[in-house]
């Protein structure tokens, strides 16, 4: 816990964390605030920096087979961007108090969450464009008003972060525009994996308004800016005519536009199914944290050798300072 997070409230405190807000002002490490705010922060910047790490596995599992070296070397960049987004929000949840292998820890042994996004197989290369397409899309749509959070080190993590995976959207796009361009299986392809990513898409921005217990809160306190489901419609519009020029079919027979609301009108998710892939029931939850735990064991020695040059390092420092 931060020292400014543990201090004992009193009037001035609550009251000037609570105009901080109201003035659209940042909240900093140093600040006073609520430990209901902390861990709320904690939570949900943990649940992002998960995702980021456990993101890399269904698109890294393509580098070897894309079909040329500049796929390769696209596809690789993107997956070493994603570990350093979570590098980033690690570090801004440290900011709050939270430790960082005891949040790995958590992740492992399933305290804590990821999207449920990552838990879907990617069985074409077609997958690795409609990824980049939906997935960093809808990541898009979710995370630039976080550059606006309240708190200071969440938002200034998501500028760069946001700026990357805009760049990564639009990779996605262009290899589905190349594919689309090919012959007919590549065609069949790219429609295969539009199918299968569509709805888990719309599930990225969580369960409806009304079944969504934390976003009243963290909209009151301005680390989010908007609803689940004002996502969800902003993603859909924004989809809608790109599906148009890509020229794919997007699979919801109620999908049309709504010239009185002047949004698109569409079908509901299958929320069961995100809350039984939530729960760890999703095609390849097990598989995920398997190899998280795995890489985690495996990257042991990384650590204590990091660990023991730092020291050494530390100890170094002080001998000079004192000579």
């Amino acid at each position: 816990m931060t020292e400014a997070a543990g201090r004992d409230a009193g009037p001035d405190l609550e009251s000037h964390f609570e105009a901080t807000i109201s003035h659209d002002q940042r909240i900093e490490p140093r600040d006073w605030m609520p430990e209901g705010y902390r861990s709320t922060l904690i939570r949900q910047i943990a649940q992002h920096a998960h995702s980021e790490i456990i993101g890399m596995q269904p698109e890294g599992e393509w580098i070897t087979k894309a079909p040329s070296l500049r796929r390769k070397a696209i596809l690789f960049a993107k997956v070493q961007d994603e570990a350093g987004h979570g590098l980033y929000l690690y570090s801004a949840a440290e900011t709050l108090g939270a430790d960082r292998a005891d949040l790995t820890e958590r992740l492992i042994e399933g305290r804590q969450k990821y999207s449920s996004i990552f838990n879907y197989p990617t069985l074409s290369y077609a997958d690795v464009g409609v990824i980049g397409w939906f997935v960093d899309g809808a990541a898009i749509c979710n995370q630039v008003p976080l550059c606006r959070s309240s708190y200071g080190p969440y938002a200034r993590a998501m500028v760069r972060i946001c700026k990357e995976e805009s760049f990564h959207q639009r990779q996605g796009y262009e290899l589905l525009m190349t594919m689309m361009r090919g012959t007919d299986a590549q065609r069949e392809m790219v429609q295969d994996a539009v199918n299968r990513w569509w709805w888990p898409s719309l599930m990225m921005f969580g369960p409806p308004d009304d079944d969504s217990p934390n976003s009243a809160r963290s909209m009151a306190w301005k680390i989010k800016r908007h609803s689940n489901d004002e996502l969800r419609r902003r993603f859909v519009d924004m989809t809608v005519p790109q599906a148009a020029r890509l020229g794919v079919t997007l699979p919801d027979p109620e999908l049309r536009w709504n010239e009185e609301r002047g949004h698109h009108d569409f079908g509901t998710p299958d929320f069961t199914e995100l809350k039984e892939v939530i729960s760890g029931n999703g095609p390849c939850n097990a598989q995920r944290i398997e190899r998280r735990r795995a890489a985690h064991e495996e990257g042991a020695w990384v650590r204590a050798a990091a660990g023991a040059h730092a020291a050494k390092q530390a100890a170094r420092a002080r001998e000079e300072a004192v000579a």
